[in-house]
């Protein structure tokens, strides 16, 4: 995927970087710490301000345009704009494209520019925590933005079948026909709204539903679903131990937290964001594992 800025200033940025996140339920979000931290370690004066539509009394796409016209570098998007956030952008990956959602947004002077560092950061946590295990076929819960981003990058790790589960099932039903063109047929894809019958002969699952966050409490499965999986995945990271992980932690299997891929989804969007990455990211993990998050109220 290519994902570097376009900016004359890529090489070497001097100006302050302000950068931000829109979305609702935020106020606990890690992203200003990373950023900061990351922008410190780089040498960089970096900001890194919320927005809550919501809360300012705007929709969307007011605090998009306002966001652009105060002069940020750039944003990430969370949810429930990540899809919605397509239609304002130049996207020139055919990848991110049929993802069809976008997390982390460049404004250039002619254009905004959308990149998904959801799919290569969940690709990299993957790899960084499982190596090369296979996922074997995988049940995916929630079809929204991050679950698109997180079905694509299943179909790059080499699943072997996948069973989409949303409480819509429209959308669950048009990702799995996307995963199964990407693939040309190749993955073995379903779709549905109750988990417990898709679970035959799963090897993991993944919560990509905002089930476990703040503000949204409880679990996508039942603790007895997942005593025969190999590995279980949670998007969710505020908080990190979440019902879910925990479920997944007592069954015995193997688990991916949210926590790594918001780290790894961090590392490129602050790349993309200022054309560097920290040369120590193990000082970022620690440091960012350090620091109590702060409540915003």
């Amino acid at each position: 995927m290519s994902t570097a800025p376009h900016d004359r200033r890529s090489a070497g940025l001097t100006d302050p970087v302000r950068l931000g996140l829109i979305g609702d339920n935020i106020k606990r979000s890690r992203s200003p710490d990373l950023h900061r931290l990351a922008g410190r370690l780089s040498s960089l004066d970096v900001s890194y301000d919320l927005f809550i539509p919501r809360e300012m009394g705007k929709d969307f796409d007011a605090v998009f345009d306002a966001c652009r016209d105060a002069g940020l570098r750039g944003i990430n998007v969370t949810y429930p704009y990540k899809e919605m956030v397509v239609s304002r952008l130049c996207i020139h990956d055919d990848l991110i494209r049929r993802i069809g959602s976008v997390n982390t947004v460049v404004f250039d002077p002619h254009c905004a520019r959308g990149y998904n560092t959801d799919h290569t950061g969940f690709v990299a946590a993957y790899r960084a925590v499982f190596d090369d295990m296979a996922p074997g076929k995988v049940v995916l819960i929630g079809a929204g933005g991050v679950g698109k981003a997180v079905a694509f990058g299943l179909l790059a790790l080499g699943a072997d079948g996948l069973t989409i589960i949303d409480r819509d099932a429209g959308k669950a039903r048009s990702l799995a026909a996307a995963i199964a063109t990407a693939s040309k047929g190749a993955v073995a894809t379903s779709s549905g709204v109750d988990v417990g019958p898709a679970m035959d002969g799963a090897g993991g699952i993944v919560n990509c539903t905002p089930l476990g966050m703040h503000g949204h409490p409880g679990s996508p499965a039942r603790l007895e679903l997942l005593r025969e999986l190999r590995w279980a995945f949670d998007a969710v990271y505020t908080p990190v131990d979440t019902q879910f992980k925990q479920q997944a932690e007592a069954a015995g299997i193997k688990v991916l937290s949210g926590f790594e891929l918001f780290f790894h989804q961090g590392v490129e969007a602050f790349r993309i964001f200022t054309g560097r990455t920290p040369a120590d990211l193990g000082s970022l993990r620690r440091m960012l594992l350090e620091i109590p998050p702060i409540d915003q109220g």
